[in-house]
C-alpha cells in the first residue's frame, strides 16, 4: 500500500488548541478483584495507575483541558485526579447508568464538549507508548483513527482501508471473518476529531443512532455508519513499532506488565512466562529452541484439516498411544512411553529414580531441579568451551560415584556433542557399573549425520537395558504447541511403572494425530533437518563476525556465546528487547559457569537470523 497525504510536521507545543476526552465509566468486571472496589482506569500496571500514565502523556501536549467521563467508582477518580493535573484543567462528565449502558452513551453525555474544540478521544483501559498521541498531532489530517495491522492476539473492532488509508468499513465482532484478516487493521481506540467533524458529522449521527438503536452500543458504530456514506472524512493512521495493549481481563494485565516493565524487571517478567510469546506482536523469540523448518511440511495442512474433529473428540488412552508412538519411531510398544512434552516424563523419571544423579554443568536445569540438591553429583568441564567426551565422564564418575548419570547430547546450553560410538561405550561402562544412564537426545536431529546418531533402536536399547533415552518432539520437530515427548528403554518394568504414574489421557488428540500421520512426512522432516544444518553453518559464520561475541561450536539448534568486554550480557539482552523486539537468553547465572558473561542464541530461519545479525551489527557500531 502507498501512504498518501501523511506528511509529518511538528506543531508548536505552546499553541495547541485542543482538548482530550477519556472514557472511564465502565465497571471492568472481567478484571475480577482488581476492580471490585475500584474503577478500571485506577488499575496499576507495574505500580502506576492507567489514568496517571495517560495524564502524564497528555500533559506533554499543552491541551486546553481534559474531560473524564466517569461512572463506576467515579468518586474515586475525582478524588485521585482533582481539578488539575500537571497544570491541565480537568472536567468531569458523569454517567449515572454506567451499569446499563455502553461507551456510546458515555460519549453522548460529552457531546456538547465535542462541539467546543478539536478532540483527542481515548479509552481508559489502554496502555501505550508515549509517542502515540504525537503520531496523531504531528499529522495534518484533521480526523484520524490510530490502527494496528491485525495480529492473532487482537480482539474487538477492525477496519478495512483503501490505498490512501481512507476507512472503508468498521468491522464489528459479529462480522469478523478469519479468512479476511490479511485485510484488517485493529482500532487502537485513540482518535483525533476536528470540531467541524464532530459538529457536522459525528454528533448528529450519534444523536440519531442512540435514538434509533439505544444506549447499550459502541461509539464506533456511529463511525461505521459514516464510513458507509462513502465519506473520506476519517483516515486510518497505522502505527509501526509502537507498543500498546488493551486491558480487559487479568491476562491482558499480565501481558501489559511484561510489555511495559521497567528495565530492572522486564527480563524476569518475560523469562518467567516460559513461552506463550505469540501474544507479543512482532517479537522474535531467540530463547526457546525448536526446528524452524518442519512447519513448512504439509503435515501442518493435514492437521489443520482435522482441527475441528480433533478439538471435539477425546484422545486415545495410554495403551493406544504407546502403540502409535511405537509405530512412529520404530520402537517396540513395551519400550516406549509418550508424554505431555518431555517435561512430564522428566518429572516422573526424576521423582522415581533412587539414589544419586550425576549431572554435567552448565546444563538444562529441568532434570536437577526435580531432585534434592543433596543427591546431585556435579561434573564441570574445565575448559573455556565447556567441551567433554565419554572418557571425561567415565573418569569423573569413576571417582565420584553416582547411581544415575544424565547425558544431554547435544548438551544445553554448551552445544557439546558426543558421537554415538562414544555414547555406546559410556552405556557399556554404566551397564558394567550398574549405573542408570539417562540420555536426552532432544537435539540430536540437528547434528551432522543425524540419521545415524539416534539411540532409538530396539537393538541398542536391548543391548543396554539400564539406559533410558528421552526425546522432546517439541524441539526436534518444531511443534511445541502440541506438547509431545517420548521416553524409551528396554527396562520394561521401569516403562510400565511410569505408565502407571501419568494420566491415562496424558497427551491430547493433536499430539496423537501427529504421531499417527508423521511417517507419511518423514522425507519432509529429513529435508527440514538438512536445511537447518545449512542455515546453522551460515548463522555461525555471521555470529563469529560480531566483535563482542565468542561463539562456541555447536551441534544443536543454538549457540553458546561468551559476551566480551566492554559489552555486558544483561545490558545486551535488554538492548535487543527494547530496541529490536528480539528476546535472547542471558544464561550467565547458570550453575557451572565461571563468572563470565554468556548468552545462548537459538537458530531460527534465515530471515529471522538476518534480523538478529543486523541488530548486533548496529549495537557493534554504537
Amino acid at each position: 500500500m502507498k501512504q498518501t497525504g501523511f506528511i509529518h510536521i511538528n506543531f508548536n507545543k505552546d499553541t495547541r488548541d485542543m482538548q482530550a476526552i477519556i472514557l472511564a465509566a465502565g465497571m471492568g468486571k472481567r478484571l475480577g478483584e482488581y476492580t471490585k472496589n475500584n474503577t478500571k482506569c485506577m488499575v496499576p500496571v507495574n505500580g502506576t495507575p492507567l489514568i496517571d500514565r495517560v495524564m502524564r502523556q497528555l500533559s506533554e501536549l499543552s491541551l486546553n483541558r481534559v474531560i473524564v467521563v466517569i461512572g463506576y467508582q467515579g468518586e474515586h477518580v475525582r478524588q485521585h485526579l482533582g481539578d488539575e493535573q500537571y497544570g491541565m484543567k480537568i472536567e468531569y462528565v458523569e454517567n449515572p447508568v454506567y451499569d446499563k449502558t455502553n461507551n456510546i452513551y458515555s460519549l453522548a453525555l460529552a457531546k456538547e464538549k465535542l462541539l467546543e474544540d478539536d478532540t483527542l478521544l481515548t479509552e481508559s483501559d489502554l496502555i501505550f507508548d508515549d509517542r502515540m498521541f504525537h503520531l496523531l498531532l504531528d499529522n495534518p489530517h484533521p480526523n484520524l483513527a490510530l490502527v494496528a495491522k491485525y495480529e492473532p492476539w487482537m480482539d474487538g473492532t477492525m477496519v478495512c482501508v483503501d490505498e490512501d488509508y481512507n476507512i472503508l468499513n468498521f468491522v464489528p465482532k459479529e462480522a469478523f471473518r478469519y479468512k479476511d484478516t490479511s485485510h484488517y487493521y485493529k482500532t487502537v481506540n485513540i482518535y483525533k476529531f476536528s470540531r467541524e467533524f464532530s459538529k457536522k458529522k459525528y454528533v448528529p449521527f450519534l444523536e440519531a443512532y442512540t435514538k434509533a438503536v439505544g444506549n447499550n452500543e459502541y461509539y464506533e458504530n456511529v463511525l461505521r455508519i459514516i464510513s458507509f456514506l462513502n465519506s473520506h472524512d476519517l483516515k486510518a493512521l497505522p502505527i509501526t513499532n509502537e507498543k500498546w495493549y488493551e486491558i480487559d481481563d487479568k491476562q491482558d494485565l499480565d501481558i501489559a506488565e511484561a510489555l511495559f516493565a521497567d528495565e530492572k524487571d522486564v527480563l524476569r517478567k518475560y523469562y518467567g512466562r516460559y513461552g506463550g510469546f505469540w501474544r507479543f506482536p512482532k517479537m522474535l523469540d531467540y530463547c526457546y529452541l525448536v526446528n524452524p523448518y518442519f512447519n513448512e511440511s504439509r503435515i501442518v495442512d493435514e492437521m489443520e484439516a482435522q482441527f475441528r474433529i480433533l478439538l471435539s473428540e477425546y484422545p486415545s488412552g495410554m495403551k493406544v498411544n504407546s502403540l502409535i508412538a511405537s509405530k512412529c519411531w520404530g520402537i517396540k510398544e513395551e519400550h516406549v512411553i509418550p508424554g505431555n512434552g518431555a517435561a512430564e516424563l522428566i518429572k516422573a523419571l526424576m521423582e522415581m529414580l533412587p539414589g544419586t544423579l550425576g549431572v554435567t554443568r552448565p546444563t538444562f536445569e529441568e532434570y536437577p531441579n526435580r531432585r534434592d540438591k543433596d543427591t546431585l553429583v556435579t561434573f564441570i568441564p574445565r575448559n573455556k568451551d565447556y567441551r567433554y567426551n565419554a572418557k571425561d565422564l567415565m573418569d569423573f564418575f569413576g571417582e565420584h560415584h553416582a547411581d544415575n548419570i544424565l547425558l544431554i547430547n547435544p548438551d544445553n546450553p554448551s552445544g557439546n556433542f558426543i558421537p554415538i560410538d562414544e555414547v555406546l561405550s559410556l552405556a557399556a561402562w554404566c551397564q558394567q557399573q550398574n549405573i542408570r544412564l539417562i540420555v536426552d537426545e532432544s537435539f540430536v536431529d540437528f547434528t551432522n549425520g543425524f540419521e545415524n546418531n539416534t539411540l532409538l533402536h530396539d537393538s541398542i536399547l536391548e543391548a543396554y537395558p539400564l539406559m533410558v533415552v528421552m526425546k522432546s518432539i517439541s524441539k526436534s520437530y518444531g511443534v511445541p504447541g502440541i506438547r509431545l515427548g517420548i521416553l524409551c528403554s528396554a527396562d520394561t518394568a521401569l516403562i510400565q511403572k511410569m505408565k502407571k504414574m501419568v494420566s491415562i489421557w496424558n497427551i491430547n488428540s493433536f499430539a496423537e494425530y501427529f504421531m499417527q500421520i508423521f511417517n507419511k512426512y518423514e522425507k519432509d522432516y529429513k529435508r527440514a533437518c538438512e536445511k537447518f544444518i545449512a542455515e546453522r553453518e551460515d548463522f555461525e559464520r555471521k555470529l563469529k563476525s560480531i566483535s563482542f561475541l565468542r561463539v562456541m561450536p555447536s551441534q544443536a539448534n543454538y549457540f553458546l556465546c561468551e559476551i566480551l568486554p566492554p559489552k555486558n550480557a544483561n545490558q545486551l539482552v535488554l538492548s535487543m528487547l527494547k530496541r529490536y523486539n528480539i528476546l535472547v537468553r542471558d544464561c550467565s547465572d547458570k550453575q557451572g559457569f565461571d563468572g563470565k558473561q554468556y548468552m545462548r542464541i537459538a537458530v531460527r530461519n534465515h530471515e529471522d537470523n538476518a534480523r538478529l545479525i543486523a541488530a548486533f551489527q548496529e549495537l557493534e557500531q554504537g
